[in-house]
Parts: structure tokens; C-alpha cells; sequence
């Protein structure tokens, strides 16, 4: 399982060349192949952030699912694949609630950010359908959730969970079959997907790294 997590203000440019490079990154991480892309820019306002989806959602052609990240309200109204939560924000249980009244008739992810084997159990106990575990190795996003977990308490949240858990932090093509062996689903990165120069060739490589 392969996702793309988003971060337009680390491109280059004015906010709307900003936006319009984006989605080619999303439009383009789809083509290559990427099963996930979350949506995670925090400072829009929900009707930007709706606007954004609704867009890249007409570039993916269906196919890969696209999360996003924290506004539950936004991914129901967007048509949005699901939503991915941090870990001390909306409750999996309150989102499930409000996905199932909301989202009826379609398929609705509801995923975590868990950054201790305590939260990782809570999310599943509560219903999550996947949990994103990190940073699993140093790296600059994820220096305010403090040392790197490293792969052993990755291994560890693997072994203990039974549903999907997804690798964060500091993935690299020379890492990422660590993350695999130690037992997660897959992988989730910024800088991995949104500044490769030949995407195609970048998810191949982690295909077979699979």
C-alpha cells in the first residue's frame, strides 16, 4: 500500500502555481500508480479544501482513493474515499458515526495517525480501518512527535494489530523494504512521492521492494 501524502507550501512558487503543481503531482502519482493520496493541507478553509478535492478527484479518474486529511465534514462532501485522522483529534468512533450518516451508499475509509502501541490498539478497538504508525525513522515533518519509533516498536504495533498498519517517517526507496519486513502494509511519505523526478519508476522500485 503505497500513499502519497500532500504539501503544497513546500513547493516552489506563488499559492496558486503552488496549488496548480499539486495537483499535477496528484494527477501524476495516480498515473504512476500510488493506491493512496491524502489530502493533508492544513491551512485551507473547508470551502478551499472541498474545492481542491473536488478537483484532484476529477484528475485520478478513480484510481487511486484519496483521504482527507483531519476535516471529516470535507471528505463526506467532496466525495472523498475517506478520512484520515491525527491522533488527538476527532475520535474513530464519532467519525464512523458521522460517516455513516453521511456517507451512506459509498465505501468510507476512516484512518489514524498513532504514534504509540497504546493508540495504535485504541484506534482499532474503536473501528479505525488502518492505522499510520511513525516516524518510523528521523525526519523533519514528524520532529514535533519527538524521537524516531524505529522498526522494532514498528514490528511490535504490527504484530499486535490485525488491521493494516502503514509505515511514516523518513521513507526511502533504501529503507522502505525494512518497513515491509518489520510487517506494515505499506508505505506513506511526502518527499518520497511529491519531489521524485520519474514517479513511474519510484513505485515500481517499491513494488518490488515489496
Amino acid at each position: 500500500m503505497l500513499c502519497y501524502v500532500t504539501d503544497r507550501q513546500s513547493l516552489a512558487g506563488p499559492a496558486a502555481a503552488a496549488r496548480k503543481l499539486l495537483l499535477e503531482k496528484i494527477e501524476n502519482a495516480a498515473k504512476a500508480g500510488v493506491d493512496w493520496i491524502q489530502l493533508r493541507e492544513k491551512d485551507l478553509s473547508g470551502h478551499e479544501l472541498a474545492d481542491l478535492a473536488r478537483t484532484a478527484l476529477g484528475s485520478m479518474s478513480g484510481a487511486s482513493a484519496l483521504l482527507i486529511n483531519d476535516r471529516l465534514d470535507v471528505a463526506c462532501v467532496s466525495g472523498s474515499s475517506g478520512v484520515h485522522l491525527g491522533e488527538n483529534g476527532v475520535p474513530v468512533s464519532e467519525a464512523r458515526r458521522f460517516a455513516e450518516e453521511r456517507c451512506k451508499g459509498r465505501k468510507f475509509r476512516v484512518g489514524i495517525s498513532v504514534h504509540s502501541m497504546h493508540a495504535a490498539c485504541e484506534a482499532e478497538r474503536d473501528g479505525a480501518d488502518y492505522a499510520i504508525f511513525g516516524p518510523i525513522f528521523a525526519t523533519p515533518s514528524k520532529a514535533s512527535f519527538g524521537a524516531p519509533q524505529g522498526l522494532v516498536k514498528l514490528r511490535e504495533v504490527c504484530q499486535r494489530l490485525k488491521i493494516p498498519v502503514i509505515a511514516i517517517g523518513g521513507i526511502t526507496l533504501e529503507n522502505a523494504d525494512e518497513c515491509l519486513a518489520a510487517g506494515a502494509e505499506g508505505i506513506a511519505a511526502i518527499r518520497l512521492f511529491q519531489d521524485a523526478a520519474d514517479l513511474k519508476r519510484v513505485v515500481e522500485q517499491l513494488r518490488n521492494a515489496s
